[in-house]
């Protein structure tokens, strides 16, 4: 009993010695035949066939650093391997990973970010209390209109200044006329936010109004399920895929009377700005692209296509695009917004958050949008404070040396007692166990389609295939390492916050990236400035912009979105608009003569 529970703690690597083996030399004959003498001669060590001076087995252990074992040992492995590891493998796969993209059977292995110092208590159900806008009217252009925030938005709609429908119509024209410069839209969902948004009419005639999103208009991200609806994740492979699933964040905001009016581009399997239908663009500068896979959702947000969007992030894919497109993005607190219905990259890194206009509109989403998802184990009620009530004045903020000094000069002035401050940590390779723990959860949920081969028709092949072809390679001990050096750094980032409350430094910075990945904390990307591009097309406003990110703790994202709106409030930077009516000489925009079909 003993030997076969042990059995199956054989590393998963060695069921790969065996392949290595076919690519190394004529490989599994060689090893056969080499076993086979063993049998004729017990005293034999001789290793199977040399290549280059090394043994193709020898050299297969090699590749997983595992050369220490002797010849004898590791013809025993590969004997293990074949006999054990493999069919358990292989009945697992037939199990859990025959549909690719990581919608069904999560991983039971839950990663909570929650610190131990923390205080538990009952969740907060209350919604925030959210500022008054009763002066709010409507402007007399649609362009204006287009760039308010949710809550004025909310305020036009709730006073009946303007219909659901009106609003749902001005932000559908925008998005047909401004997607043939950015490349930011998969599919219009035209019908069902026309039904949306009568609906929202309707209640609101009969006296029901949901809250502040009643009516308002939005966009998800494209690996975010709407059921009759193409979800295409951005990939030619999935390019006309229709998931009968309603996303658990859909039916939030479904909930609160938003309108879905459009599904917005993810960068292919959600890696980058790149995807089947091309490479969306950067609103300030549509000479550079957007980056990050949220790219359609920063971008069209920006651009005022849409009020507010819903984007994910994995390893920068809010923070990046934020910063980029000039636009207030919030990565919440790992396992704040369930996730059911969304393309699984890593279930302990996946995190959905708003693009919006401001920090308020993006506290009005969250609120919106947060909670226990039944279906999504990591997903939690979270008991946040109002961030409309905190008290900025007691808090303690530091600041990094790659702080916007603006930001730090303006909060000081609202009374925030603002230091300098370092954040310290000895683990050394923060960037690799992202890697690692990113490529190999993301392999699992897309191994049917590596092994098919269908990773060949990506867009970018030093993209994703490259990266999973490399991850077929990690053993799983190295996989465990790597959380185990995770929970390390955790500890050391909690440590490290015992000063502070938040701090202030470049949320674009791919180290701190990875680290607020990995440990799970919030934060929010705000915008500072901008400033001239070198050699700008003649006759255009183009510039670059500069943001600067606010973290908290895990579970404070309350004290991020409260320093944001104070600095907000003070300035004018997210209210700037970009200049996409500044089409240079050389521009050449595709305009499609009618929008794609749902």
């Amino acid at each position: 009993m003993a030997e076969r529970n042990r059995t199956p703690f054989i590393s998963y690597y060695v069921s790969l010695l065996i392949l290595l083996g076919l690519l190394f030399s004529s490989g599994w004959n060689l090893v056969s035949a080499h076993r086979k003498e063993n049998e004729a001669d017990n005293n034999s060590t001789q290793c199977p066939a040399k290549i280059g001076g090394c043994s193709s087995l020898k050299c297969a252990f090699e590749i997983f650093d595992a050369s220490f074992f002797h010849d004898t040992e590791m013809l025993e492995v590969v004997k293990g391997a074949k006999e054990f590891n493999i069919p358990i493998m292989r009945a697992n796969r037939k199990l859990v990973a025959s549909v690719d993209g990581g919608l069904h059977y999560p991983s039971v292995l839950v990663f909570n970010p929650q610190w131990g110092a923390t205080k538990h208590s009952q969740p907060n159900i209350k919604t925030f209390k959210y500022p008054s806008s009763s002066a709010v009217r409507r402007p007399s252009n649609d362009e204006d209109i287009a760039f308010m925030t949710i809550i004025e938005l909310g305020q036009l709609i709730k006073t009946k200044q303007i219909t659901s429908l009106e609003l749902t119509e001005i932000f559908l024209r925008r998005l047909k006329r401004y997607n043939g410069v950015l490349e930011s839209v998969v599919s219009y969902t035209e019908e069902l936010a026309h039904k949306q948004a009568k609906e929202a009419d309707n209640l609101l005639a009969k006296g029901v109004y949901l809250g502040p999103l009643h009516g308002i208009p939005y966009g998800l991200k494209d690996i975010i399920s709407v059921p009759k609806y193409k979800t295409t994740w951005g990939s030619t492979t999935f390019k006309n895929q229709v998931l009968n699933i309603e996303a658990w964040v859909y039916k939030r905001l479904k909930a609160a009377g938003a309108v879905l009016v459009a599904k917005l581009v993810s960068g292919s399997l959600a890696y980058d700005d790149i995807w089947f239908g091309g490479r969306t663009r950067n609103p300030w500068n549509i000479e550079e692209f957007s980056t990050g896979s949220s790219a359609g959702p920063a971008a069209s947000t920006s651009a005022g296509m849409v009020p507010f969007a819903i984007g994910s992030e994995t390893a920068g894919s809010i923070s990046f695009p934020a910063a980029r497109c000039g636009i207030t993005g919030l990565r919440p607190t790992f396992g704040t917004i369930g996730r059911t219905g969304v393309m699984s990259l890593s279930e302990s890194l996946d995190k959905l958050g708003p693009f919006c206009r401001s920090a308020a509109d993006c506290a009005v989403v969250l609120d919106a949008i947060r909670g226990k998802d039944p279906n999504d184990m990591s997903s939690r009620d979270i008991p946040f404070e109002d961030p409309f009530l905190v008290d900025i004045t007691k808090l303690t903020i530091g600041y990094l040396e790659d702080a916007e000094m603006e930001v730090v000069k303006v909060l000081a002035s609202k009374g925030v007692k603002m230091v300098p401050f370092k954040l310290n940590y000895t683990v050394d390779s923060v960037q690799g166990i992202l890697n690692f723990t990113m490529d190999i959860d993301m392999l699992a949920h897309f191994d049917q389609w590596q092994r098919s081969g269908l990773d060949h028709s990506y867009e970018a092949q030093d993209q994703w295939p490259t990266e999973l072809r490399r991850a077929r390679l990690i053993p799983a001990v190295d996989y465990v390492q790597a959380q185990r050096a995770r929970g390390r750094l955790i500890r050391e980032v909690e440590e490290s916050f015992r000063s502070v409350d938040a701090f202030i430094g470049n949320a674009t910075d791919w180290e701190r990236v990875c680290m607020g990945n990995l440990v799970g904390i919030p934060v929010i990307v705000v915008p500072t400035g901008l400033k001239p591009i070198s050699h700008p097309p003649a006759n255009t406003r183009r510039r670059t912009t500069i943001t600067t990110g606010i973290f908290a703790p895990p579970q404070r994202d309350h004290i991020a979105l409260a320093l944001a709106m104070a600095y907000q409030s003070l300035t004018n930077h997210h209210n700037q608009r970009p200049p996409i009516d500044d089409l240079g000489p050389h521009d050449i925009v595709n305009i499609p003569k009618s929008p794609p079909p749902p």
